[in-house]
């Protein structure tokens, strides 16, 4: 990113249920330097619309709404606007909702209980294409990593051994499936994927199953945590 397109204030559509929740976020971070909210949403649809139309460069996304939810939002904005980051702020951070927000697309995900500034730092850093969690949801996906269980999925399964369902086939991967993977742990969507690698998002699928197989897993956080081991 140059000088100019670091002057270029952060483009922002805050999607929220709760009208103090949503009001005082659009206060807030319309306060916080090289940061503009260019819209806000009170469900998913209403979100998908103001993307098609606005093409922000984040989207910060409430989980639980009604008409259409923040997971199926996520999914359908990073499909369509690949260049939208999607940084999830949630009242909740059990292992489901990390998990489906993930799998969906999110390139972030903090807790309402993260400061201003904590939200400022995420939003540049999702802009930037980095992924980003806080520390509780850090928490829980090295723990998933290191015991074993995958995010989202309860106990693990009494079929197969605890060295292949945290990853030990990384070493079976192709040249491809390890890039794929790579990019997964940067947290980038498939159409995103796609466009890097130059090629289709139904290649990007075959190989995110093809590595899933290989690595006995079944979601795309685990992905995220194994992307952390690759050489």
């Amino acid at each position: 990113m140059n000088a100019a397109e670091d002057q270029q204030p952060i483009r922002v559509i805050i999607v929220d249920d709760q009208d103090i929740v949503r009001d005082g976020l659009v206060t807030v971070l319309s306060l916080v330097d090289g940061v503009e909210v260019v819209g806000s949403a009170d469900n998913g649809q209403r979100a998908c619309e103001l993307v098609d139309e606005l093409a922000p460069e984040v989207v910060l996304m409430d989980l639980r709404m009604p008409v259409m939810d923040g997971v199926a939002a996520t999914e359908l904005i990073t499909t369509r606007h690949p260049r939208t980051a999607v940084l999830v702020l949630t009242t909740f951070d059990d292992d489901a909702s990390i998990a489906g927000a993930l799998r969906a697309g999110a390139r972030g995900y903090l807790t309402k209980d993260a400061s201003r500034d904590d939200i400022a730092a995420a939003l540049r850093s999702v802009a930037r294409g980095q992924a980003t969690f806080d520390a509780g949801v850090s928490a829980k996906l090295l723990s998933g990593l290191t015991s074993g269980a995958p995010i989202g999925s309860g106990a693990p399964d009494d079929h197969g051994s605890d060295d292949h369902e945290t990853g030990g086939g990384l070493d079976e991967l192709t040249r491809r499936e390890r890039e794929v993977l790579r990019l997964i742990g940067d947290g980038l969507n498939n159409a995103e994927i796609a466009d890097k690698l130059f090629v289709s998002t139904a290649t990007v699928k075959t190989h995110i199953n093809n590595l899933f197989a290989k690595l006995g897993i079944r979601d795309r956080a685990q992905a995220v945590r194994l992307a952390n081991r690759l050489d």
